[in-house]
């Protein structure tokens, strides 16, 4: 497995702070998506062994929590709240927009590897509807113009770094 060896480290001195390996796992998941970006077979097959577990008991944990990506995604996450005052609000259109702008559909990686798109539960900013989170960032009150400028920002930023 790919992982930085700080990473590896940190796995270490987790797993010492519980009386039974088995409760390791979710600290552990999370380690290995923030070093790799989502949680691999081969992941959920090295951190079974690790805590002397099956492999199902490993991919049970990670299917049932939404916040654990089982494929990569794009260099920057775009999470559209889809709840029912961003809906009222147009957070589908919101959604739509981003599509858009970045050619891509939902769950998939632009062509350009830079962001992927998704739907998500609410992101407790209903006040502001619609609103979406860009990586960690939560921006609100969203329309078209907005997003527009956003994923301008976001093509631009993309090529500083190149």
């Amino acid at each position: 497995m790919n992982l930085k060896p700080e990473t590896f480290s940190k796995i270490d001195e987790v797993i010492t702070h519980y009386p039974v390996k088995r409760s390791a796992v979710l600290p552990l998941l999370h380690l290995i998506q923030e070093d790799a970006g989502y949680i691999s077979q081969e992941a959920i097959e090295w951190v079974a062994a690790k805590l002397e577990l099956q492999p199902i008991n490993v991919y049970e944990v990670v299917t049932f929590y939404p916040m654990f990506r089982q494929k990569p995604i794009g260099r920057r996450h775009i999470k559209v709240c889809r709840t029912l005052s961003c809906a009222i609000m147009g957070g589908y259109k919101v959604c739509e927009r981003f599509e858009h702008e970045f050619n891509t559909h939902r769950g998939e990686i632009s062509p350009d590897g830079e962001v992927t798109v998704e739907f998500v539960e609410c992101l407790a900013s209903c006040g502001t509807a619609p609103v979406a989170m860009i990586d960690d960032e939560l921006h609100t009150n969203l329309d078209a113009a907005k997003v527009k400028q956003l994923a301008d920002q976001i093509r631009a930023e993309a090529k500083q770094r190149q």
